[in-house]
């Protein structure tokens, strides 16, 4: 099971930011290839050279990297071309619409065509209805989050969720 951790900006800005996460791994004996590191469009635009020194470094422990809230911020196609990211993540705000209105579709169908053509994994976010996941799926997109498939949740309740479905598959 991959987990995705958040970075923000100020973590951006931390020129030992590969060590520290080299450190945590160590401490949790979790290995680098289980860690999906998620950093939003802006926060990578901000300062593209920075950003792609810190990915480079976290990708070359092993680490996987995700554009967050993609289609919102300024990004140029030319950065997303340079730095190392291996997931596009559509944001909740084209979701909200879809799939009824015609530009969030227009924008989201044309996200999941860039992913797919710089073979990126895409992961729409804020999924919450029947009718966005199959205009997703009609469209290519094939990994999903939101309220459709799970609330917010403490980390004791995913526990008892992944130990039910873990249950469920071993008996069935």
């Amino acid at each position: 099971m991959r987990v995705a951790v958040n970075f923000s900006a100020q973590h951006f800005r931390q020129t030992d930011l590969a060590q520290q996460v080299q450190q945590v791994l160590r401490r949790t004996g979790a290995q680098a290839h289980w860690l999906s590191i998620e950093v939003t469009e802006s926060v990578a635009m901000t300062n593209p050279e920075q950003a792609r020194t810190q990915l480079d470094a976290l990708v070359a422990m092993g680490c996987k990297v995700a554009l967050d809230d993609f289609g919102t911020g300024y990004s140029s196609l030319a950065y997303l071309k340079m730095l190392p990211i291996h997931k596009l993540k559509i944001d909740k705000s084209f979701m909200d619409g879809i799939p009824g209105d015609a530009s969030d579709a227009a924008i989201s169908r044309a996200i999941i065509a860039l992913a797919q053509s710089l073979n990126m994994t895409l992961i729409a976010e804020g999924v919450e209805t029947a009718a966005q996941l199959g205009f997703l799926r009609q469209h290519g997109c094939e990994t999903y989050q939101g309220w459709l498939f799970a609330k917010a949740m403490t980390a004791d309740a995913l526990t008892q969720l992944l130990a039910s479905n873990d249950s469920a598959q071993t008996a069935g």
